[in-house]
């Protein structure tokens, strides 16, 4: 069932005003008219990795496969309790830490694991949260269409499982990995951790999935989509967009990848998935999608799944982007509450 959306517009400080509409005209202008997108217009905002340790963090891209440029950004934090073995006078790791693999949004087609705004949010969970953040680069659409963002994020997945990075850190606690994103990046991880919970791993085991205003859909127009149809960044022309791009020919937005419960084979598919993680879903009040987002999650209590539910009724779509929005550190502190409680429980 729908909740009342707010009729006016939200009440934004004037910085955080002229970086959505700065990042709206951006989005718009990047569409070429032939369908494909002017990705240079995203680079221009790149985040460069320190050649130092910055803020406590290690920051290094590691490449999965070159070959559809599938890599990773990995924060690492270097505050690591160490002690001495005196028999053996070697150093051995006190604190393993959690693994937190994040996708990125974009609504499948923009931005990457090198977008500032990303950057940004990674070290920050890294931070917080004692965790090593997996940030994937994934293939992006129109060019790459489902299920490549799919396969991408799941064999980063079995890259790290199998210990193919000789880089990765040797205090990270695959047993303790947490999978999420925001927006288009929050639909990945959903779909990832489908296939994670039907997949015999050598060490990795799932257990938190944490749901940024997940980006899903259908068909039918919800409320919150009609009364927020002119949202900034995420309108629905734009959306429509997005989806149109990204499932696969002759396919409309009632796709298993947009609209996740839409059917009854994907409603018993979850039913049956016992070790699909327990899951943190974040709505904003202000977000068109947020009929889609509630809908999710009571899909997944209706499935019989762990699932949380945390709302900021004055918040927009990407408000963790704004440092001057209130909801952005609030989001941070439940991320970490989620995490700390989950590994504790573990």
């Amino acid at each position: 069932m729908s909740t009342p959306t707010p009729s006016s517009a939200p009440v934004l400080p004037w910085k955080a005003k002229i970086s959505t509409f700065l990042l709206s005209t951006v989005i718009d202008f990047s569409r070429r008219n032939n369908g494909t997108i002017n990705r240079g217009l995203f680079n221009f905002f790149d985040s460069k990795i320190p050649s130092q340790p910055a803020h406590g963090l290690n920051i290094t891209d590691i490449t999965v496969d070159p070959s559809r440029n599938l890599w990773f950004r990995l924060y690492t934090p270097t505050a690591t309790s160490a002690v001495t073995n005196l028999a053996s006078t070697t150093t051995v790791y006190a604190a393993l830490l959690p693994v937190f693999i994040f996708f990125h949004g974009g609504g499948f087609a923009l931005m990457s694991a090198a977008s500032a705004c990303y950057d940004a949010v990674c070290r920050r969970f890294a931070s917080e949260n004692s965790a090593i953040v997996v940030s994937v680069n994934y293939r992006l659409s129109p060019e790459f269409k489902y299920p490549c963002q799919y396969d991408d994020g799941f064999d980063v997945l079995k890259f790290i499982d199998r210990k193919q990075c000789m880089d990765f850190p040797e205090n990270a606690n695959l047993s303790q990995c947490f999978l999420g994103g925001d927006s288009a990046g929050a639909n990945i991880a959903h779909h990832v951790a489908l296939r994670a919970s039907s997949y015999t791993f050598q060490e990795m085991k799932v257990i938190g999935l944490i749901q940024i205003q997940p980006f899903f859909g259908g068909e039918e127009r919800t409320e919150s989509e009609i009364q927020l149809k002119d949202a900034p960044l995420i309108s629905l022309p734009r959306t429509d967009w997005l989806w149109k791009v990204f499932v696969p020919e002759g396919c409309d937005r009632n796709h298993e990848a947009v609209n996740v419960f839409g059917s009854v084979n994907s409603v018993e598919n979850m039913k049956g998935l016992v070790d699909f993680p327990h899951t943190l879903v974040v709505i904003g009040g202000f977000d068109p999608l947020k009929d889609w987002q509630r809908k999710y999650y009571e899909g997944l209590k209706k499935c019989g799944k762990d699932v949380d539910l945390v709302e900021y009724p004055n918040a927009i779509h990407a408000f963790y982007f704004f440092p001057e929005l209130p909801e952005r550190n609030l989001l941070f502190k439940q991320v970490q509450d989620f995490i700390g409680q989950k590994c504790h429980a573990n």
